[in-house]
């Protein structure tokens, strides 16, 4: 692509310069001095709470737990320096810290604990290594990774608070921007950006020339627009083109590469599209994800390996009433004791699943009518087995037969979900994950009869969150909440 790509607009542009941004600036210098103030303390900071907190995890671990006075103090100082001192390392070597600047808070903290684990891994393969590991506690090492895991995480909780605000107020300037394109586009995209700490600081409309243009006098204009932007001392400039300028802005962005920025490309119709995406390799071609599946191969394997373990002791633990019940739906009333029911499954495929019977019908398929409060079909045995979840038991065998998971959407009934599934555009996005037992809706109450749109579009938008937002400790957490928290039990039927 070359400078002469800018021949295809039908008049030549004067080319102006406009603000979006109303806030009092400060010069560039003394901004990005007091950022590399802040983070240079900040990282200290870290350094001293990880030393400390790794030392004082060593001396508690053999005051309260080995009942012994101290450990070997200078060992275990020359420990936590280094331990610090990798930690550092592992931070600046990966710009952890320069990346605060456009990374959102979970990223910037959850990143330094990754720091951590290579860290500690790191060094318990050296002292394995060097033979040097016998003067070292197991347990030590792992109550100094808990605390200096507290630690990074603290201490990067309150380097995130301190910054927002200093952003906002102007005492530091984050990152600084040069946008160009259409004055309306510009204001758009700045109002966007400035709540994440970017400034703009001038914004030029895209050049535009007369057909027929000569090379030189295209040159000419490009270096203009460079001689202005030169001075400003951005951090980057952001092309806001329509779909019929790409061309010409890869042309100009090629231009302004002679500029120490990053330089930026953005469709404005696409801006809220590539907000949900992410750019990935995809063989030998870089491709937008929109989309991309919940969970991966490693951790469908670990939520699988959980979910067999987790059933089995399950199943062990209560046995009893699986001797009980059968007798009491028996004497209850006629009829079998299990359930077999038709339900939509992973990938929206069929599956069959188990309940106790808690009605006197067993309605499937089409032949499906929603349970009530105060339903006349369900038995009196029923209405505590439903009250209690002990209805749902039998979905352990679900589960092991790799039917459903511990945790996940609640399955409805094949009728029930089609209804909803042509009033909900989302809703056959809860089958991109295996229905579970359990589900982030139902320990927030949304659970029982969902007698309008509105009940099952909230149940929609619980489960979602689960599916977008997964991990094994969102699992425990929501199985800790069915075996504790009063909401499982509302609105139960």
């Amino acid at each position: 692509m070359s400078y002469a790509s800018f021949t295809n607009s039908p008049a030549p542009t004067e080319r102006s310069a406009h603000s979006v941004t109303g806030r009092k600036a400060i010069p560039a210098d003394i901004g990005k001095n007091r950022l590399a103030a802040l983070l240079v303390l900040a990282a200290g900071a870290e350094f001293v709470l990880v030393a400390v907190g790794a030392f004082a995890a060593a001396v508690l671990y053999y005051r309260l737990v080995l009942q012994l006075d101290y450990p070997d103090t200078p060992k275990y100082i020359l420990e936590s320096i280094l331990i610090a001192t990798l930690q550092l390392l592992v931070s600046v070597g990966l710009r952890q810290y320069s990346r605060i600047q456009t990374q959102p808070r979970h990223i910037f903290m959850w990143s330094g604990v990754s720091a951590v684990f290579f860290v500690f891994s790191f060094f318990i393969s050296t002292i394995f290594l060097l033979k040097i590991s016998d003067g070292y506690s197991r347990a030590t090492v792992m109550a100094q990774a808990a605390s200096v895991i507290v630690m990074v995480l603290c201490a990067r909780a309150i380097c995130f608070s301190l910054l927002q605000p200093a952003i906002a107020s102007g005492l530091i300037d984050a990152r600084r921007v040069i946008l160009i394109g259409e004055p309306g586009h510009c204001l758009n995209f700045s109002g966007r950006v400035s709540a994440t700490g970017i400034r703009t600081i001038r914004s030029f409309e895209l050049p535009t020339f007369r057909t027929g243009a000569s090379a030189p006098e295209v040159r000419s204009h490009v270096r203009e627009l460079i001689a202005e932007c030169r001075p400003l001392r951005a951090d980057d400039i952001v092309i806001l083109t329509s779909e019929s300028d790409v061309p010409a802005a890869l042309a100009l962005a090629g231009a302004l590469s002679e500029l120490p920025v990053d330089v930026h490309v953005v469709p404005v119709g696409a801006i809220d599209l590539m907000a949900v995406s992410r750019i990935t390799q995809f063989g030998n071609m870089v491709t937008m994800r929109i989309f991309q599946s919940p969970l991966t191969l490693f951790h469908r394997a670990i939520k699988r390996a959980f979910d067999i373990a987790a059933a089995i002791v399950g199943l062990i633990i209560i046995s009893p009433l699986f001797v009980i019940l059968p007798l009491a739906i028996k004497l209850d009333s006629p009829g079998p004791v299990l359930f077999r029911q038709t339900r939509h499954g992973y990938n929206n495929e069929t599956i069959r699943v188990l309940k106790f019977r808690s009605m006197t019908v067993m309605e499937d398929g089409d032949n499906f009518k929603q349970v009530t409060r105060h339903d006349p079909r369900v038995t009196r045995l029923g209405r505590f087995m439903r009250h209690s979840n002990t209805d749902e038991l039998p979905q352990l065998f679900n589960v092991l037969v790799g039917d459903m998971s511990l945790v996940g959407p609640r399955p409805h009934a094949t009728s029930q979900n089609e209804s909803f599934a042509r009033l909900i555009s989302s809703f056959s996005r809860r089958h991109n994950v295996k229905p579970g037992i359990t589900g982030w809706a139902q320990v927030n109450g949304y659970r029982g009869e969902t007698d309008t749109l509105e009940k099952m579009q909230r149940r929609v938008e619980h489960d979602l969150y689960y599916i977008d937002n997964w991990s094994f400790l969102l699992d425990l957490k929501i199985i800790v909440m069915t075996l504790f928290s009063r909401k499982v039990y509302w609105n139960a039927c």
